[in-house]
């Protein structure tokens, strides 16, 4: 979303500049309904559902209200801030809470049959490798339908009451009996007095209309543990969708995302890592320090004499941990042998004298012109 200085938020959601959180998400679900496209046939309504749904975004958001209370102007898109996540709707997830109220108003409306439970709904995000090596705990932010506060889940107002389904006799089913040339036919679909449920309510929560949820901005600090993969999931119980009066909820599935990194290339647990050294190394063997993939770590790597560009030297116990267990994969140190492209006068009188030490041909005293010409490369 770009500068909105011209954009009074507050006025957009219809409530004061010192409103409590609680005041701001009570208004938007309130305007959010009257604006909603599928419920306002207005030719704006559209646009202005987006409007409002931005400035929910902002003020919802602790540190944005700040910025924009102080500067008037909110850099950055709407819900992109850290931790806000985008929904891939491959468990029944819901893609943003445009999708979430046409799912309320869809749950609201008479059908032959509303699920009861809550779904589950599957976002994904994304981490780097270090974090993944030594785990880390991530706060995000998504939309779902979450338990009505004003009725505690029940979906019955103040002075309402829920009952037994009278049409039904509480069983949710109702039996139809239909006579043709074979005899009598019997047939047994839900109940379409109360959906199903076995129960209706009389005096409905105004807030969630009798569902026992509603739309709202979820947030939950999310424990990715050390060593988890690329691709790999993980299930949060109960904050999936919420179900309808009291029903269980749903699941949220977390999908972990892994970037690919600048050094370390990941092979199951174990890292590989290409290191240069240099060619007296490469022929008399050394010990040399590496960085590790945890933070501060350093992983000492003994290069055998004679090793040659494209060796590979394992190094037990330092690659990624393994997830759920104190032991950690392998690391394969990738060698390439760097020879100098410049020498100076006593680096190559010392490789003179091994070369003929070593009985070994090599180019003799170079001319002025050959000097020049290396020194200016």
């Amino acid at each position: 979303m770009a500068a909105v200085a011209e954009k009074d938020l507050y006025q957009i959601l219809g409530v004061e500049r010192n409103a409590t959180d609680a005041e701001i998400k009570r208004a938007f679900r309130h305007k959010a309904r009257e604006l909603h496209p599928d419920v306002n046939k207005s030719p704006n309504a559209e646009d202005e559902f987006k409007e409002l749904n931005e400035a929910y975004d902002v003020l919802s958001d602790a540190n944005k209200r700040a910025q924009y209370d102080r500067f008037g102007t909110i850099p950055g898109a709407a819900g992109s801030g850290p931790g806000y996540v985008d929904f891939e709707d491959i468990f029944g997830g819901f893609g943003g809470m445009g999708d979430i109220f046409s799912s309320f108003f869809g749950g609201a409306a008479r059908s032959q049959q509303v699920r009861q439970e809550g779904r589950d709904m599957g976002l994904g995000i994304t981490i780097t490798l270090e974090q993944a090596a030594s785990g880390i705990s991530r706060e995000i932010v998504y939309d779902r339908l979450a338990p009505c506060s004003d009725c505690d889940g029940t979906g019955i107002g103040e002075g309402g009451s829920e009952e037994t389904c009278e049409r039904c006799g509480g069983t949710g089913r109702v039996t139809t009996v239909q006579r043709t040339l074979f005899g009598d036919m019997q047939s047994s679909s839900p109940c379409p007095e109360c959906e199903g449920t076995g129960k209706v309510v009389s005096g409905a929560c105004a807030e969630c209309q009798g569902q026992g949820r509603v739309p709202d901005r979820q947030k939950v600090s999310v424990d990715i543990p050390a060593g988890i993969r690329d691709g790999q999931q993980m299930r949060v119980p109960d904050l999936g969708e919420a179900g309808m009066r009291g029903a269980d909820a749903g699941d949220l599935i977390v999908t972990v995302r892994i970037e690919p990194d600048e050094h370390f290339q990941r092979d199951g647990d174990d890292l590989h890592v290409l290191v240069d050294i240099s060619m007296v190394q490469a022929s008399l063997g050394a010990r040399i320090t590496v960085d590790g993939i945890l933070e501060d770590e350093e992983v000492e790597v003994r290069v055998p004499e004679g090793t040659q560009t494209g060796d590979v030297i394992k190094v037990k116990g330092h690659g990624m941990p393994r997830l759920r267990s104190t032991s950690r994969g392998n690391l394969f140190v990738h060698v390439e042998v760097k020879i100098p492209k410049k020498l100076n006068k006593k680096e190559r009188a010392l490789l003179e004298k091994l070369a003929l030490e070593m009985g070994e041909d090599v180019e003799g005293e170079r001319s002025p012109l050959q000097k020049l010409k290396s020194f200016m490369g």
